[in-house]
C-alpha cells in the first residue's frame, strides 16, 4: 500500500503557548532590530512562528530613517511553548509583482481562514530616508506558512496604509484595521464576507479617531472585543460589543497598558506594535491571553525620527506580557 501523502490534516503535537513566553527577550540575529511581531501557531509542524519586520538596526552607512525601510519579514520558530526561539531567515515570495526594488516590507498580520493562512502585509516600493512615498495592504496565502502565493493588493482609497489587523467580528464579518497616514494617522476599517479575496474590501470609516496612532488589533477576551493602539507613549484599550464599530476607550490609567515595561537613562521605555494571543486558563480558571510586544530598550522616546546618535538606539527586541480582564478592565501582567 503506497505511502498517504502528507495533508494539512497531518498535524502534530503543538505545545500551549507559555504565559512567560520570551521571558528571555527575542533578538533578530542578523540586524538586531525586530519590530510589529505577530505570532502564528502553526499545527502542522506542531510550532509557534513569530513573524516580524526585520529592521536594519546595526548596518552602518545609512541615513535618516532608512535603516527602517529596505526590510524583510523575519521568521522565527519555537517548539517549547515560546520558551526559545530559533532564527528561521526571512520569508520568501513576499515582494509583489512590479514592485520597486528593493522592497520595504512592513507589519505582516497572518490570520487562519478557510484552510489556509492570509497574510495581510505592507509593502512600499523602494527605500527612503524619511516617512514619504507610497503604502499599501496587500494579501498573500499558505498551506503551510513557509510558501506564499500572492492574492493581490487591497484597494483601501489612500496612497498610504500601513499596519493591516483583521479578525472576525461578532457579527459575522471580518473586517480589517489599519492606520491612514493621510487622514490623521488614525486607525480606519474596512469589511468583508470573503476576506481571503482582496477585491471584497468595503470601506467603512474611522474606527478610532483622535490622537494619532498605529499598530491596531483586535481580539476577543472574556466576553469582550477589544482593540490596542500603539500611542508610543504605550497601548491604548478600546473595548466594543461586537468589533464591529462603536469603540469606547478604557477610562483606566487613561486607558493606557505598557507604558513602562523597561527604563533607560531613568526614562521609560514603552511597548510598542503589539499582537494578541489566546493563552491556557489560569488555575483560577480566568481567561488570559499573551501579549507580544517589541521596544527599544536603549531609548525612551516616541518619534524614532529624533533619535539620539548612540546606535544603540536603534536596537529593539521582542518581549511579552500577559493580559487578563478585572472587574472589567483589561489589564497586563509585565515580565
Amino acid at each position: 500500500m503506497p505511502p498517504t501523502p502528507a495533508t494539512e490534516e497531518a498535524t502534530a503535537t503543538l505545545a500551549p503557548l507559555r504565559p512567560d513566553a520570551f521571558k528571555a527577550p527575542y533578538r533578530d540575529p542578523v540586524w538586531d532590530g525586530p519590530t510589529d511581531p505577530v505570532l502564528v501557531a502553526d499545527h502542522l509542524k506542531g510550532e509557534w512562528v513569530l513573524f516580524y519586520t526585520q529592521r536594519r538596526a546595526t548596518k552602518e552607512g545609512l541615513t535618516g530613517v532608512e535603516w527602517v525601510h529596505g526590510t524583510g519579514i523575519g521568521v522565527a520558530r519555537s517548539s517549547d511553548g515560546g520558551a526559545t526561539w530559533t532564527y528561521q531567515g526571512t520569508a520568501e515570495g513576499l515582494v509583489p509583482p512590479g514592485t520597486g526594488q528593493p522592497a520595504t516590507l512592513w507589519a505582516p498580520d497572518v490570520v487562519r481562514i478557510g484552510g489556509q493562512w492570509i497574510m495581510y502585509l505592507t509593502v512600499l516600493p523602494g527605500v527612503r530616508t524619511d516617512w514619504t512615498g507610497q503604502a499599501g495592504i496587500v494579501q498573500f496565502a499558505s498551506k503551510d506558512l513557509e510558501h506564499w502565493d500572492y492574492l493581490g493588493a487591497v484597494d483601501l482609497d489612500s496612497p498610504r496604509v500601513i499596519d493591516a489587523a483583521v479578525a472576525r467580528c461578532g457579527d459575522g464579518r471580518y473586517r480589517l484595521w489599519y492606520k491612514d497616514e493621510k487622514r490623521d494617522c488614525n486607525t480606519f476599517s474596512a469589511v468583508s464576507d470573503t476576506p481571503e479575496d482582496p477585491a471584497s474590501w468595503v470601506l467603512e470609516g474611522v474606527a478610532i479617531p483622535g490622537r494619532a496612532h498605529e499598530g491596531p488589533k483586535v481580539f476577543r477576551l472574556a466576553g469582550t472585543y477589544w482593540m490596542i493602539v500603539d500611542e508610543w507613549r504605550g497601548q491604548a484599550v478600546y473595548r466594543s460589543d461586537d468589533a464591529a464599530g462603536n469603540w469606547t476607550r478604557q477610562e483606566h490609567l487613561d486607558g493606557l497598558i505598557l507604558t513602562a515595561p523597561e527604563m533607560t537613562g531613568g526614562r521609560p521605555v514603552v511597548g510598542r506594535h503589539a499582537d494578541v494571543v489566546p493563552l491556557p486558563a489560569g488555575e483560577d480558571g480566568a481567561k488570559r491571553a499573551l501579549l507580544v510586544y517589541f521596544t527599544h530598550p536603549y531609548w525612551g522616546g516616541e518619534d524614532i525620527g529624533a533619535m539620539d546618535a548612540d546606535p544603540r538606539t536603534r536596537l529593539s527586541h521582542v518581549r511579552a506580557a500577559v493580559l487578563e480582564v478585572r472587574n472589567g478592565v483589561l489589564v497586563c501582567t509585565e515580565h
